[in-house]
């Protein structure tokens, strides 16, 4: 049995942001309930897990005021109006990490935070990596780091590792390394 989709009855602009806006929205649930919510209406993203040759991933050691301090993730970034993921994908990683790829791997799509927010992520895998230049916007504050990938994984367990899609991208990227006989073991 699925859910039927509830239907939006009124939408007005409360906030206009540099990355989303956010609405509140008149609904009637799937259930006939009515009700107010606030919704973050997101363009969508781009992650990356970039692989070397070695078995070590790139990653960012990345400063994040919201959270009031850095943390560690995969490279990753906001879609441009009318860009494509894959594109996007390859604009962060030079962006942010100073490499570029000439494999790149779909391995899936997340919905971070479903409940306030339509941002979905596209995961994509980056391998056969050449050093590039790097080119940070303003507001990126990190540390290119190269961890190995069994590290990485233990550094989830560990609670080193926090950021979900960073999270995701390393299950997705295990998962389909060992059905591609790449495993990193």
């Amino acid at each position: 049995m699925s859910v039927s989709l509830g239907q939006t009855n009124r939408q007005t602009l409360i906030y206009t942001g540099r990355v989303f806006n956010v609405f509140q929205e008149n609904v009637t649930l799937p259930n006939d309930v009515r009700m107010n919510m606030d919704v973050i209406r997101h363009p969508g993203a781009a992650a990356i897990v970039p692989l070397t040759r070695n078995h070590t991933v790139i990653m960012l050691e990345q400063y994040r005021h919201a959270i009031g301090g850095t943390i560690w993730e995969i490279p990753a970034g906001t879609l441009d109006i009318g860009e494509l993921p894959l594109s996007c994908a390859q604009r962060e990683l030079t962006e942010e990490t100073g490499y570029t790829a000439s494999t790149w791997q779909k391995l899936g799509e997340i919905t971070p935070v479903p409940g306030y927010s339509d941002e979905r992520i596209q995961i994509f895998l980056a391998m056969e990596l050449t050093l590039s230049v790097q080119n940070l916007d303003s507001d990126e504050v990190l540390v290119v780091r190269e961890v190995a990938f069994t590290e990485a994984q233990k550094m989830i367990s560990r609670g080193n590792i926090q950021d979900a899609k960073t999270i995701c991208g390393l299950f997705l990227a295990d998962a389909w390394l060992k059905e591609h006989s790449c495993g990193m073991i």
